[in-house]
């Protein structure tokens, strides 16, 4: 027999030992995460809670007391009791002698990048929207984040116009976004230069909200005057 022959062979190497470290290490770090995700989820919760009480007052600074409304099926209003389900949510001012001073609406809607948030003052005595405030927005710095910011962008939401139609059921003229500098309408936006995208798609977003949101509030005003 050969020396070459003699020497012995290592048996075949297993992979079990390998698949299971990384096993174990995968269970490990889904348990840390899912335990950080569930540690922070009440603080952002939270804070998240206190940025929209905050916004609520600055769209609505005459008030100082607020009460949160989903909107029904049934176009009525019911007490917001948990989560809003989808439905629409709106959040009715009080001032100190409990009189009603108007709504903050929450609305969104598809901008440049990604979904914008927003919360916009409605006063029923003025049959106008009184402010906003952006919730959320991923817009390009530096341009379409100016919605945010422009004190001309703003200035279109001390009294935007969201008269109703002789019927009651929709606004009376469309919000609309105009190029700068246009603008000839109480229910027009003047566009920011730049950032022409991300100004249509706020103008969209009252649109649409108003639309569906002023009616039902006009239809259940004096039930919403009494919920204070």
């Amino acid at each position: 027999m050969s020396a070459a022959a003699e020497v012995p062979t290592r048996p075949p190497g297993t992979a079990w030992p390998m698949i299971r470290t990384l096993v174990g290490i995968g269970l490990v770090c889904g348990v840390l995460l899912v335990g950080a995700f569930e540690i922070t989820r009440p603080i952002i919760e939270r804070n998240r809670a206190e940025a929209l009480e905050r916004a609520i007052f600055r769209v609505l600074p005459e008030a100082r007391a607020s009460r949160s409304f989903v909107l029904g099926e049934d176009g009525a209003f019911e007490p917001l009791a948990g989560g809003a389900a989808g439905r629409p949510v709106v959040h009715a001012g009080y001032g100190e002698d409990g009189a009603l001073l108007g709504f903050a609406i929450e609305a969104a809607g598809m901008g440049y990048q990604d979904t914008i948030r927003v919360l916009y003052g409605y006063a029923p005595d003025r049959d106008a929207i009184v402010g906003i405030e952006v919730l959320d927005s991923k817009e390009t710095p530096g341009l379409g984040d100016k919605i945010e910011t422009d004190p001309d962008f703003l200035e279109n939401f001390v009294r935007l116009d969201a008269t109703l139609g002789a019927d009651g059921s929709d606004l009376a003229h469309d919000i609309v976004s105009v190029k700068h500098g246009t603008k000839s309408e109480p229910w027009q936006i003047d566009a920011i230069t730049g950032a022409t995208i991300s100004s249509d798609a706020i103008a969209r977003i009252l649109n649409e909200s108003a639309g569906r949101i002023v009616p039902a509030i006009r239809a259940h005003l004096d039930e919403l005057r009494e919920a204070s």
